[in-house]
Order: C-alpha cells, then sequence, then structure tokens
C-alpha cells in the first residue's frame, strides 16, 4: 500500500517493484491512501494505472484531500474558481491541465469549454467516485489524515483532539474536516482505534520522525522521509515533491 503519490508515476513504479507488487503471483490489491496527483508531471501515467488496476479489480482507493480541492474547484467553477491562488499553488489547475490537454491560457480564455471537458475526465467519472473515506481490515483501519476527531489549538505548535465516539458513522463534513488531520499528532495525542493500527498519509513521515524521534528535521538537517511506526499509527506520506521518492509497504491481513 501507499499514499500522497501526487502526480509522480515513475517513482510510484519503481516503489511498487521493490515491493514486488508486479511479481507477486499471489491474490493481492494495491491500497492508496489518497492524493494521487497535484505536484508531479505525470498526471496521464498514473490516471492509465489507476484505470487499469481498477479494470482488474486490484485497487482501494482512498479519498484525499486533494481529490477534494479538485471537487471544490469545479463545484465553483462558475465563479472563476479557477482564479484563487490555492487552486494553482497546491497544483489543482495543473492536474487538471495535464489530464485534459488543456492550458491555462485555455481557461482564462474559454472556462467554460474547458469545465466541460474536465467533467467528462475519467478522472472525475469513474477515479472519484470509487474513493472511500476508510477500508478496514481485522487489524488495521486505512485513511487519509485520521479518523474523524475534533483538532482544539492550545498553543501555537500545540493541538489537543477531542474524540468521536462513533468515527465510523461521521458525516461528510467530519470526514471532509479528517482529511487535513495530521495523524502522527493525532496519535500521540491518544485519537487511536484500539486492537488495530491506523495506516494513514496527508502529512509528511519526516514531522514524526523529526518530533517524536529526534531523527533529523522536517525538512532540513536529513530529514527521514521513510514510513513512520508510532503507537496505533503507519504514516507513509514520503513528501515526494522533496524526497523524490513514494513509500510503499506490504500488509498482510
Amino acid at each position: 500500500m501507499t499514499a500522497d503519490v501526487h502526480g509522480y508515476f515513475n517513482e510510484l513504479k519503481e516503489a511498487l517493484t521493490e515491493q514486488g507488487f508486479f511479481k507477486d503471483q499471489d491474490p493481492h490489491k494495491l491500497i492508496i491512501c489518497g492524493d494521487l496527483y497535484d505536484r508531479g508531471t505525470e498526471a496521464l501515467q498514473i490516471q492509465a494505472f489507476i484505470l487499469e488496476l481498477l479494470a482488474q479489480d486490484r485497487v482501494i482507493l482512498i479519498r484525499g484531500n486533494h481529490e477534494d480541492l479538485t471537487m471544490n474547484l469545479l463545484k465553483n467553477w462558475h465563479r472563476c474558481s479557477y482564479l484563487q491562488t490555492h487552486h494553482h499553488t497546491n497544483g489543482t489547475i495543473d492536474t487538471l491541465c495535464q489530464l485534459t490537454g488543456t492550458s491555462i491560457k485555455d481557461i482564462y480564455t474559454d472556462a467554460e469549454n474547458v469545465g466541460r471537458t474536465i467533467l467528462k475526465n475519467p478522472y472525475i467519472q469513474k477515479i472519484i467516485p470509487t474513493m472511500i473515506d476508510y477500508y478496514e481490515t481485522t487489524h488495521y483501519v486505512f485513511t487519509h489524515g485520521w479518523i474523524p476527531c475534533t483538532p482544539v489549538r492550545i498553543a501555537s505548535n500545540k493541538m489537543e483532539y477531542v474524540p468521536v465516539t462513533d468515527w465510523r458513522n461521521a458525516d461528510k463534513t467530519m470526514w471532509d474536516k479528517a482529511r487535513w488531520i495530521n495523524g502522527m499528532e493525532a496519535a500521540h495525542a491518544g485519537i487511536i482505534e484500539p486492537t488495530k493500527t491506523i495506516v494513514c498519509g496527508h502529512w509528511h513521515c519526516s514531522f514524526g520522525h523529526s518530533r517524536y524521534e529526534n531523527d533529523g528535521g522536517e525538512f532540513d538537517n536529513t530529514p527521514n522521509f521513510s514510513p513512520y511506526y508510532g503507537k496505533g499509527i503507519i504514516a507513509l506520506d514520503a513528501c515526494t515533491p522533496v524526497s523524490k521518492k513514494v513509500n510503499c509497504i506490504v500488509i498482510e491481513d
């Protein structure tokens, strides 16, 4: 399984190859914990790969906050949301241009037509509708940011998290917010699932290694972007734009 591929197909393929995904003859599926696109330049290659896996029933897709950003952009397209800075800085606009063969100039000069083209794309028609908030096995819960809980800031650099009793049945608003939570921070604040390990993405693993293990810094001082393992958590976001790697692990359950 993996997370936060963010448009880096070659790095994803390399990670899967290292873990034997393509050679393993036993039945297995790839779980991706959100954020397929929005950083790298290989959106078309990733889309073709994901569509192939979907056709073979070999992938489970968890929805990430970047998928939410895409849908929010399209929902408000008629209000010129494509002009908003965060849709450019987060890579959302660039991804949609890659997937549709259009350009930012095309959007600015003929936004209505580009919008119709985007809405017909398999990313919107097939991939995002397949995505789920979480996937659960006997010993693991797979999600993007974290399970629903309520963050409360108690200092400039410290958060507390209030648990949600029946998080599995949380409403859409709670799940939307959960996709933005730093799972490593929430886990260390006690928001874990008894008897299970939560596997997540979203937040760069170097945060956990730096904050809780004194292992490098977050982005300097030899940061460690390898998977972070803690009590009740495995975090996978390799911060691929910086590390040039995608984290991938094998879980048997």
